[in-house]
C-alpha cells in the first residue's frame, strides 16, 4: 500500500475508533441514538468528517490509479476502510465532507464489480488484524463480539458449503461422501453453538443503539445503497441450493440472490454463479433411494444428509428467533413511536424497506430452510424430504451376511 493509504489505515484503526466511541458513549448515556446541539460532540463529528476527507484526498490527489493498491484483495480492503468512514458519516449525520470519498469508493468498487460501500465481508473476512485488533467503528466490546461471532459463523458455513460442493463428484452412495456429510454436520453444529454464544454475549441495547446504526443505507455519488447484512456471503446460499431446501428458480429466492449479489466479495459472486446450476442433493438421494436397492452405505449417507438439512434449518430458525427478533424487532417496538416519522420508521432496518416487510421476508426464508408447511404454500422441500424419509423407513435394513442361509 502507498504511504497515503497507510496513513488512512492508521487513522481508521486509531483516532477514528476513539472519536466514534466517544460519541457512542454519549448517545448511550442519554438513551438516544444520536444527539444534537452539544458543542463538544459537534466538534467530534466535524473532526471525523474533516480528517477522513483529508486523508482520502491524499490518496486520490494524484488523479491517477497509481496511488492505489494493485491487488484485488488490497483494493477490496481499502474499499472497506473508505466505507467505514462513509458509514460513520451516515451514522452521525455528517453532511458535506464525506462526498470527497465518493470518487474513490466508486473507483474501487467499479474495478471489483461490487457496491461502493463497506459490507459485512469487510468487517469479518477482509479485515486484517494489526496487534491482535481488527478494524471496528468503536472500541465497544459488543461491537467486537458481534463481528467475531458472526465472522466465525461465516467460516463455519463456508466449511459446510465446501464439503457439500464435493459430494456430486463422488456420488451420494460413496463412503467418502459420508466423511463430507459429517464435515457439513460439524460446520452447522458450530454455527448453532456460535449463535448461542452471541445471543448470550451481545447486549440488546448496545447493539440497537450503538452498533446497528452504522449499518444503515447511505448514498455514494448520489445513489443510495442498502446497509450491511451479515448474510451477504455465498456459502449460506450454496448450502440452501445444494441441499435442495431452496431453489434458484423460485422467484422469491431468485430475487434475494439478485439483490445481495453486489454486496458480496468478488470471489463469493463467482461461487454463487456456479452453485445455482448444481443438481440438489435431495433430488439425487431421492432418485437413488427410490430407484433401486437401498444399500447400507446409501442409507447411512441419506440419514446423514437429513441430519444436515435439519441442522441447517435449526441454525436459520435460531438466528431469526433468538437474534433478529430480540435484537432488532423487539427493541424497535419499544422505541418511541409518537415522534417517529415515516422515514425514521423505515430507517430501523439496514435493508431499506420498513421493518415489517423485512421481517416477513426473513420469516419466509426460515420457512424454506426448515421446510415448514404453512397454509397457502407448497411446503417447499417438505414433500421431497418426506418421500426420502418414507423410502428409508419402508426399506428393509440389511445387516451383515444377509445373503447367507442359516
Amino acid at each position: 500500500m502507498t504511504s497515503a493509504c497507510d496513513d488512512f489505515d492508521r487513522w481508521i484503526r486509531n483516532d477514528f475508533v476513539a472519536l466514534n466511541t466517544r460519541l457512542e458513549e454519549a448517545y448511550f448515556a442519554a438513551e438516544a441514538q444520536i444527539l444534537y446541539g452539544r458543542p463538544e460532540l459537534e466538534t467530534v463529528k466535524r473532526r471525523i468528517g474533516r480528517e477522513g476527507a483529508e486523508l482520502v484526498g491524499r490518496i486520490t490527489e494524484s488523479g491517477t490509479a497509481r496511488s492505489l493498491p494493485t491487488g484485488d484483495d488490497e483494493r477490496y480492503e481499502l474499499l472497506g476502510s473508505v466505507g467505514l468512514y462513509l458509514g460513520a458519516c451516515r451514522r452521525h449525520e455528517i453532511e458535506g465532507p464525506q462526498s470527497a470519498a465518493w470518487p474513490l469508493a466508486q473507483l474501487l468498487a467499479s474495478s471489483l464489480g461490487v457496491a461502493p460501500r463497506f459490507v459485512f465481508a469487510h468487517q469479518a473476512l477482509y479485515n486484517r488484524a494489526v496487534g491482535d485488533t481488527f478494524r471496528t467503528f468503536t472500541a465497544l466490546d459488543d461491537e467486537r463480539a458481534f463481528i467475531l461471532y458472526n465472522g466465525l459463523s461465516v467460516l463455519a458455513y463456508q466449511r459446510t458449503a465446501a464439503a457439500l460442493r464435493r459430494v456430486p463428484a463422488l456420488g451420494v452412495s460413496s463412503p467418502l461422501t459420508a466423511y463430507l456429510l459429517r464435515e457439513a454436520r460439524s460446520g452447522l453444529d458450530d454455527v448453532l453453538d456460535l449463535g448461542r454464544t452471541l445471543s448470550k454475549t451481545l447486549d440488546v441495547d448496545r447493539f440497537f443503539l450503538n452498533i446497528r446504526p452504522y449499518f444503515k443505507p447511505h448514498q455514494v455519488g448520489g445513489v443510495e445503497y442498502r446497509g450491511v447484512n451479515a448474510g451477504d456471503f455465498a456459502a449460506i446460499n450454496a448450502i440452501d441450493v445444494l441441499l435442495g431446501l431452496c431453489s434458484p428458480y423460485d422467484p422469491f429466492y431468485q430475487a434475494l440472490l439478485t439483490e445481495k449479489y453486489p454486496y458480496m466479495p468478488p470471489e463469493d459472486q463467482a461461487q454463487l454463479r456456479t452453485t445455482v446450476t448444481a443438481e440438489p442433493l435431495l433430488d439425487t438421494f431421492l432418485r437413488e433411494a427410490t430407484g433401486g436397492p437401498l444399500t447400507p452405505q446409501l442409507r447411512d449417507n441419506a440419514e446423514l444428509f437429513l441430519t444436515v438439512c435439519r441442522l441447517h434449518g435449526a441454525a436459520s430458525a435460531f438466528h431469526h428467533h433468538r437474534l433478529v427478533v430480540p435484537f432488532l424487532q423487539a427493541p424497535a417496538a419499544r422505541a418511541p413511536q409518537e415522534s417517529e416519522t415515516e422515514s425514521e420508521a423505515a430507517d430501523l432496518t439496514t435493508s431499506g424497506p420498513p421493518l415489517h416487510v423485512v421481517m416477513g421476508t426473513l420469516a419466509r426464508l426460515v420457512d424454506l430452510r426448515t421446510a415448514r408447511r404453512r397454509p397457502g404454500t407448497d411446503g417447499g422441500a417438505r414433500p421431497s424430504l418426506d418421500r426420502l424419509r418414507h423410502a428409508l423407513d419402508a426399506a428393509p435394513r440389511s445387516g451383515p451376511n444377509t445373503d447367507e442361509k442359516p
